[in-house]
C-alpha cells in the first residue's frame, strides 16, 4: 500500500510540475491585427487573443513575430508578442 501511495504521489508531482511549464511559443507572419478586439491572426490562420495589458510594439501586417501563448479551451491566449528581425 505504501509503495502504491508513493508512486501516485510521485506521478502527481511530475504531472503538475510539467503543466506549469506547458506554455507554447510560435513564430509567424501577421495576417491581421485588430487593436479593438485585441486579436492577432497569423498567415497560417491561427488566431490569438491578446491580454488586456498588451502594449502594441508597432505591429503591422506582414511582420514576423514570436508569440508565447497558453491554450485555454479552444482559444490561444497570447502572453507575450515580440517582433522578430
Amino acid at each position: 500500500m505504501r509503495a502504491l501511495l508513493t508512486s501516485l504521489t510521485v506521478m502527481t508531482a511530475i504531472s503538475l510540475s510539467s503543466a506549469a511549464f506547458a506554455a507554447n511559443s510560435t513564430i509567424g507572419t501577421i495576417k491581421a491585427y485588430n487593436a479593438k478586439t485585441m486579436t492577432l491572426t497569423l498567415r497560417n490562420g491561427t488566431a490569438f487573443m491578446l491580454p488586456a495589458h498588451f502594449k502594441d510594439p508597432g505591429l503591422k501586417v506582414g511582420e514576423k513575430v514570436r508569440i508565447a501563448y497558453d491554450v485555454v479551451g479552444k482559444k490561444h491566449e497570447a502572453t507575450a508578442v515580440t517582433l522578430v528581425q
